[in-house]
């Protein structure tokens, strides 16, 4: 089960400044940042798999998320601090990163420990999984960087930055991903939008500390529900699915904003308003901006994000428990797991905050009512009462 020390580690990502060198419009943290990264590792896979290359998506997500581990204990270091010491010890220093892990990692099911072992001592584990990972990450930094350098041009060394983000960036043009992105302005608009939502505060109503995004938020998700899915012995397909629908699951937030649940449930009908409004935008400004071959999968994986799902005959099926249909051939989504990673962090983020010693009615109320609503809920053999009692006081 998921240790309360790793949710911690997962949260105090949301504090990590980048860029806290140059001048910023805006705070960029790494959590939004790594979420951005994942989103665009899964555009890089989906090209390479249309090239002909095939992708082992497990490897990609645990990659991802082994990076994110191996990022939140070496914090802020800039990039060419980090290549200078990973040139000269990067046995040591993975070695360092996954002592520290140790614990929270052990009590993770399905192997997690030992695969996330063999991502940072065999080279040839994951190679082509680790160059999308890599290239996501250095698209991600340009596409910050495009926003700290309007601000910045002026400074000394900025442009030494810039050439060095291009050059890392040109090394990758061998993936056919990285070319489509690059060089068609739709595809990329996609991820142009994606990142948007790292401007999106969540809790806007209420001060909050730590201030999680919606972009931030949608990893966490993402992460828990891979996680927890390693519990219930989910399936590969089930895992890829849970992560990815976790992933993109406040999409349409880009074009709608967040609209908070008392105001959705205020009037009988208005959430079911709100739902068609948001596929109508989905479909017109979001999937043109990808392949039609991918909009069956993304809208798949964005409506009724919190239901159980399956494909059956072609067609989406809503049942009650995706665990029933763990074959590939059914394509299952645990869409009500999803809904309860996305109220665990809600309740995490309300108790955070809260620790700090702010006080804030709203956020006490929230976390009373997320609890009382969903800690007692039963999904297959996870015991939800024990990750929400980690904040209970």
């Amino acid at each position: 089960m998921i240790t309360k020390d790793l949710i911690l580690r997962i949260f105090s990502a949301a504090n990590i400044l980048r860029w806290n060198d140059h001048i910023r419009p805006s705070d960029f943290f790494e959590l939004d940042k790594q979420s951005h990264k994942m989103i665009i590792a899964y555009i890089i896979a989906k090209f390479e798999e249309e090239s002909g290359k095939s992708v082992d998506w497990i490897k990609l997500i645990e990659g991802g998320i082994f990076e994110f581990f191996q990022r939140i204990m070496l914090t802020d270091l800039k990039p060419e601090v980090f290549r200078e010491i990973m040139s000269k010890k990067e046995k040591e220093l993975n070695k360092w990163v996954l002592e520290n892990f140790k614990i929270d990692l052990d009590a993770l099911g399905g192997d997690f420990a030992k695969r996330c072992s063999q991502h940072f001592s065999d080279i040839n584990y994951a190679s082509h999984e680790k160059r999308i990972l890599s290239a996501a990450h250095c698209i991600s930094t340009k596409w910050e960087f495009s926003i700290v350098y309007q601000w910045n041009s002026m400074l000394y060394g900025i442009e030494k930055t810039k050439n060095e983000i291009d050059e890392s960036l040109a090394s990758f043009d061998d993936l056919f991903g990285v070319t489509q992105l690059m060089f068609n302005k739709k595809y990329y608009g996609f991820l142009d939008l994606c990142g948007q939502l790292r401007f999106q505060q969540r809790w806007a109503q209420a001060f909050r500390v730590q201030k999680t995004t919606v972009l931030g938020h949608m990893l966490m998700v993402a992460i828990f529900a891979y996680l927890l899915s390693l519990e219930i012995n989910a399936s590969e397909k089930r895992r890829y699915n849970n992560f990815h629908a976790s992933l993109f699951h406040d999409l349409p937030e880009i074009l709608t904003k967040d609209i908070i649940k008392p105001v959705k449930s205020s009037i009988y009908g208005l959430e079911d308003i709100i739902k068609q409004y948001e596929k109508k935008q989905v479909d017109e400004r979001i999937l043109p901006l990808i392949p039609v071959s991918w909009h069956s999968e993304m809208q798949y994986f964005i409506e009724d994000e919190f239901s159980d799902k399956i494909i059956e005959n072609g067609k989406v099926k809503q049942v009650d428990n995706a665990a029933d249909f763990d074959n590939d051939k059914y394509n299952a989504v645990d869409g009500t797991l999803i809904e309860m990673c996305d109220k665990l962090c809600a309740y995490i983020e309300a108790s955070m905050t809260l620790e700090y010693g702010i006080n804030s009615s709203t956020l006490i109320k929230s976390k009373e009512m997320l609890y009382k609503k969903y800690a007692g809920v039963k999904k297959n053999n996870l015991n939800f009462r024990q990750l929400y009692d980690y904040f209970k006081n």
